[in-house]
């Protein structure tokens, strides 16, 4: 039975003492008091601050997100953006958005107050909008900075705070580790500064935005499609799509970027189209899994839909469903939806002749190469980054200083997309468009997506890509996911699955210009790989396998074979 540590004890008595803290949440600690392992994990140590922000199950504790861990966080963050914005005219200001989750509208409304309390002006959407509205907004209205409150799709008990730079960017490594410095540096909730609502109103310090906004960046990512007129004009009278938010901020924006186009047949799920931050239609809301598209799958067969699409709650990841050659719904990948856009996109740049000669397209280390060949078949220019948005983010600014590249596509196998310029962070939203737009083109040329996709696979080769996770909670499973990692760093096995490793990629060393990272990545002889990463967002650790074959057959053989040798360890 795991005992509560006296360094924990010292915390939790803290907590109780303080008069800051309200008596609610002290009634919440009270109540476990004969619960010691549970009093250990909420606080054996501060809820990490990572490059993302903060992420964490919802209750009482110093290891747990609430009012008081966010209040904490915001007092750094504003401390840091006072210093960053330094002599520049005016009062520095931060755009603040939620998604649908449990107190997801208390902690937005709590950030604002303490930014509003350290003379930051915060510009607070009053009900939920996304992650990539977020972003653009934050870009769009000059702002030094940005929040979103969201843990994407993590399970129900689960939210999270994520902090945006001037760029509309998740904090990257240097940014955040001011941050990090900054927060360690508020040793106390009395040192958190803090307006009343009434206050920092009447101040000006806490703005509200609304429909303006809203119509500024639906307008700017329906302004991304290649073949507007085209789907409003011929495509979009034939063209039948079911499309499900999983209960969060997906619904409207989705549904009226594709009006925007003309799509005119889209069919919401109805069980799963209110907000919910407790997601009572699915396990998980996910749209990399088959499950979350259940209710979907219904729908579109009762209607014969064209496409099924969902986007996760803070409307960052889009998953699509198509029928493969049998009439069976199969789920598209991340690595599958990202290839499939890029050729499109680039095949009609091209066809217009708008394709630029400097073009880029960036994913992460472990996004399939297959996007990468079609990319290259079109002269695009591939640039890989860590895994995490932010790092895409960061480069697409790089282009836009520099002119040395034009940026057109960026994306991540774990379902996150982005074209256009106008935001530095996955948009399911522009995703959910242009996977549509492209469906209902190829549709026009007898062809569903899962026949393009065959096409690419025979045209570039036949790659599959796969993902396991395992899960490993609280203060054991960090320290196990830890040794797992130390024993494949100091024990690099020398032949998997019958291929020669012929590289073994660590970048905790800061590998090809890349910040440090504890990712390891195992390249094969035949070129295939395998890769060993901890999630940055859950108590995970995930690994990664991509092979390429002669045929489907081949590849479906080599990866399982790889999968297999290679789990067996991690497992043992």
């Amino acid at each position: 039975m795991t005992m509560i540590s006296p360094k924990s004890m010292e915390t939790v008595q803290r907590w109780l003492n303080d008069p800051y803290v309200d008596e609610e949440t002290k009634s919440e600690l009270r109540a476990l008091e004969n619960d010691q392992a549970e009093l250990e994990d909420r606080f054996y140590r501060d809820l990490e601050f990572g490059t993302g922000g903060l992420r964490g199950v919802i209750g009482a504790g110093s290891n747990r997100i609430n009012k008081y861990t966010v209040g904490r966080a915001t007092q750094g963050l504003a401390e840091y953006i006072k210093a960053i914005h330094g002599d520049a005219d005016g009062k520095p200001s931060v755009v603040i958005a939620h998604d649908s989750r449990h107190f997801s509208p208390e902690f937005a409304l709590e950030a604002a107050l303490v930014l509003a309390g350290n003379g930051i002006v915060a510009k607070l959407y009053p009900s939920l909008r996304s992650t990539p509205q977020l972003s653009f907004s934050v870009r769009h209205l000059g702002a030094t900075g940005g929040i979103v409150i969201t843990a994407s799709h993590n399970p129900p008990e689960y939210n999270g705070y994520k902090v945006y730079n001037s760029e509309g960017g998740q904090l990257v490594p240097h940014e955040a580790e001011r941050v990090i410095a900054l927060i360690q540096q508020v040793d106390s909730f009395a040192a958190i500064r803090r307006l009343s609502r009434e206050e920092a109103e009447a101040q000006g310090l806490l703005v509200w935005l609304g429909e303006a906004e809203d119509r500024a960046f639906i307008d700017t990512v329906a302004s991304v499609s290649v073949n507007r007129e085209l789907i409003a004009s011929k495509l979009a009278d034939d063209f039948t799509i079911v499309f499900t938010p999983l209960h969060g901020t997906g619904n409207m924006p989705v549904r009226q970027v594709l009006e925007t186009i003309g799509f005119k047949h889209v069919h919401v799920v109805k069980e799963q189209e209110q907000p919910d931050g407790g997601f009572p239609t699915v396990k998980s809301p996910n749209p990399e899994e088959r499950e979350a598209f259940t209710l979907a799958m219904k729908v579109g067969e009762e209607i014969q839909a064209d496409i099924l699409i969902g986007t996760d709650p803070d409307a960052d990841r889009m998953g699509a469903v198509v029928k493969n050659g049998k009439g069976e719904y199969v789920v598209l990948t991340g690595n599958q939806s990202g290839a499939i856009m890029i050729h499109y996109l680039l095949s009609q740049l091209k066809e217009t002749g708008k394709l630029p000669h400097n073009g880029a397209v960036i994913k992460t280390i472990v996004t399939s190469e297959m996007g990468a060949a079609i990319a290259e078949h079109y002269g695009a220019t591939i640039f890989n980054t860590l895994t995490g948005f932010k790092y895409i983010g960061e480069k697409m600014t790089q282009f836009e200083q520099t002119g040395d590249y034009t940026y057109l596509f960026g994306y991540e196998e774990s379902y996150g997309y982005l074209a256009g310029n106008y935001a530095r962070d996955k948009d399911a939203v522009l995703a959910s468009m242009l996977i549509c737009e492209a469906a209902a083109y190829y549709k026009a040329q007898g062809k569903t997506l899962y026949d393009v996709l065959q096409e690419l696979y025979e045209q570039f080769g036949f790659f599959l890509e796969s993902l396991e996770s395992r899960t490993l909670k609280g203060k054991d499973g960090l320290a196990q996911i830890q040794a797992k990692m130390a024993d494949w760093r100091s024990q690099p096995p020398q032949q998997v699955a019958g291929l020669a490793v012929e590289k073994v990629l660590d970048y905790s060393q800061g590998l090809d210009g890349l910040p440090k990272e504890n990712v390891l990545k195992y390249m094969l002889e035949d070129g295939s790989w395998f890769c060993l990463r901890p999630s940055g967002t859950e108590p995970k650790i995930k690994v990664y396998f991509a092979v390429r074959g002669a045929s489907l057959e081949d590849a479906e053989r080599k990866i399982e074979s790889l999968r297999d040798e290679v789990m067996a360890r991690v497992d043992g």
